[in-house]
């Protein structure tokens, strides 16, 4: 199919069959053709200034217009040349510093030549793309906010983890890499179905799917209570197809009465016409019956098919809840649009004591209600509520230095461990005990008020 890509349309067939890091150059018709390492020359520039101060950028320095680089792309001349043709017409780049002409030539390149480079994608190519192109897709998550909450869950190989995300399966897609097809994943999701588009696009292979599940959000509290239970299974898929050839064979007797009723007509009307349209009226009632066996035969393939998948759907749900019964989990990680004190409080039933969880949302106020409520339900420590600050650097010979614009914030991390927790201790057994530790002069202080 038609790729488009950066204003760039483009046709992936001749890729197919080449490593990754492979660079291609579209061609007029949109196809790739590999590139050579010779062909890329090093634009060779005489003269350079001394600085820019008597540059003026008033738009009359270059001398091709519009027209004349239509014409040269129309001609089939390849960008190379066209960034060679806009130099030579250039008034200003001879006064221009050398450092200065690099960044000519680099920005007209990226303009004007055709050049792509398809690489292995990973978990920072497709965050920084997300963040770039669709941060609101991914909550706005920062490339380097998602290492940081892979590093504080200890996402590792042999792992059970429970991740509940909004941000199209990045953060799945993530986990999932880092854990290399080896533990369990079970994610929750809301709605009627988990969305994984962006881990679609880590192209992994059937196994690392194996041991991923997923569970409804709507259905945690059922199961923490106890009273969880699916709808009626149906029956084996063995029983079903059974009772479908049962059903099958009433069917077939319809339709032979049908056959049997029709031939006789056919009977009749040969005493009135001649033997020719006689066989062509039989002719056409073949043709029906066979249409009709046909659709019947579609119908009962989709109904079919459609049991099987619920059964199926419905025998790992029961299996997602069995896993979450055992309350035995590695870690949990949350990165959703939704309040996270509710889910946080829910969710962390199914975690393993002294397993590390973090929280991740764009703002910080709700964050800071769910490290109150933390603090004051308990069975946590090491709670911690952060922000990474980012800066990025150009690294160039005699020119590194922190980049002009940064990103304004990446969201903020809440992560702490779980431990023990003793739910017959009541609050107001934990407000005495707080009230215990003030200093006695305080409390004096209090009592003398009360007075």
């Amino acid at each position: 199919r038609r790729i488009i890509f950066e204003k760039q349309w483009f046709y992936l067939d001749n890729a197919i069959g080449h490593t990754y890091g492979t660079t291609f150059e579209v061609t007029s018709g949109g196809n790739l053709q590999p590139k050579q390492e010779g062909e890329e020359t090093a634009t060779e520039t005489k003269e350079a200034g001394t600085d820019n101060r008597n540059i003026v950028d008033d738009g009359k320095s270059q001398k091709l217009t519009h027209d004349d680089i239509k014409a040269l792309k129309d001609k089939g001349i390849k960008g190379q040349e066209i960034v060679q043709q806009l130099i030579e017409n250039s008034t200003t780049f001879r006064d221009k510093t050398e450092f200065a002409q690099d960044k000519y030539i680099k920005k007209k390149k990226k303009k004007y030549e055709a050049v792509i480079t398809i690489v292995k994608p990973s978990t920072r190519i497709l965050s920084t793309m997300y963040y770039a192109r669709e941060p609101g897709k991914i909550n706005h998550l920062r490339y380097d906010t998602l290492a940081q909450m892979l590093t504080l869950g200890n996402i590792r190989a042999g792992n059970k983890m429970i991740v509940m995300e909004t941000c199209a399966g990045l953060v799945l897609g993530a986990v999932m890499e880092r854990m290399g097809g080896y533990g369990s994943i079970i994610q929750m999701y809301p709605g009627g179905g988990p969305v994984r588009a962006a881990t679609s696009c880590f192209g992994f292979p059937k196994l690392f799917f194996d041991n991923l599940h997923e569970f409804p959000l709507s259905k945690v509290d059922s199961l923490l209570s106890g009273t969880f239970s699916t709808e009626t299974l149906p029956s084996e898929p063995e029983d079903n197809m059974l009772a479908e050839e049962e059903s099958n064979g009433l069917t077939d007797e319809k339709q032979t009465s049908l056959q049997e009723a029709e031939e006789e007509s056919t009977t009749e009307a040969a005493m009135e016409i001649n033997q020719i349209e006689e066989q062509e009226t039989m002719d056409i009632n073949a043709e029906d019956v066979e249409f009709k066996e046909s659709k019947e035969k579609e119908n009962k393939e989709n109904v079919r098919e459609k049991q099987r998948k619920q059964w199926e759907r419905r025998k790992k749900l029961i299996e997602t809840a069995a896993l979450l019964k055992e309350k035995n989990a590695d870690g949990l990680i949350v990165a959703s649009k939704f309040h996270p004190t509710s889910l946080l409080l829910s969710l962390l039933e199914f975690v393993a004591p002294s397993r590390p969880f973090v929280v991740y949302c764009q703002y910080k106020e709700p964050l800071l209600d769910c490290y109150t409520k933390l603090r004051e339900r308990g069975g946590v420590i090491n709670l911690k509520l952060s922000e990474t600050w980012l800066r990025n650097f150009q690294v160039l010979p005699d020119r590194s230095h922190p980049k002009l614009t940064m990103s304004g914030g990446g969201g903020y991390l809440l992560s702490g461990i779980t431990v023990v927790w003793d739910k017959g201790k009541s609050d107001a057994g934990h407000s005495e005990a707080l009230k215990m530790e003030e200093p006695s002069s305080k409390r004096c202080k209090v009592q003398d008020l009360n007075c």
